[in-house]
């Protein structure tokens, strides 16, 4: 075996190493909350978007169950919400519409917000391991503010307009 074959095995693996760094990097200071849990809701993941907006250090978070880090959840209505994502393997969908947030976090642009909190939009993914099987999900939290402020003074407006336009 030449020095150079011998060498190239090593570098593919520092290269690997090098490369789940950085992805891991970007997975905590992408602009989206990501929580990893297990069946049991476990927290595995709490990456630095979870950790400003709720103010709960991640390592605080890790191992605690999503229900006592977030008792406004319901437990039953979440795990019938993720049942698909762990038996099916396919993904689960929250907006804003339909329930206004998940994490009930402060609107951090209060100057020039006009809403109290973040709006939200979830999506929950399964995590499928090596073997094929789900025992991760992945929760992304998107804040959806502008787009929910957005849309409620258009509705208001429609009002107004609405309203004019019977008194006419």
């Amino acid at each position: 075996m030449s020095q150079t074959s011998a060498v190239t095995p090593i570098k593919h693996a520092l290269d690997d190493v090098l490369e789940f760094h950085w992805m891991m990097d970007m997975l905590q200071t992408v602009d989206v909350g990501i929580v990893v849990m297990d069946r049991d809701f476990t927290i595995h993941i709490w990456n630095d978007f979870m950790e400003s907006h709720s103010g709960l250090k991640a390592a605080d978070a890790k191992g605690l169950s999503l229900f006592k880090v977030n008792p406004s959840i319901e437990p039953a209505w979440f795990e019938q919400k993720t049942k698909s994502v762990f038996d099916l393997k396919i993904r689960s969908f929250m907006t804003w519409e339909q329930r206004p947030y998940l994490f009930k976090f402060a609107n951090y642009r209060p100057i020039t917000g006009t809403e109290d909190f973040m709006y939200q939009n979830v999506a929950i993914s399964p995590l499928t391991s090596a073997n094929g099987k789900v025992d991760f999900i992945s929760m992304m939290i998107y804040d959806t503010t502008d787009k929910a402020a957005a849309k409620k003074q258009l509705e208001a407006l429609q009002v107004q307009i609405d309203e004019a336009s019977e008194l006419s």
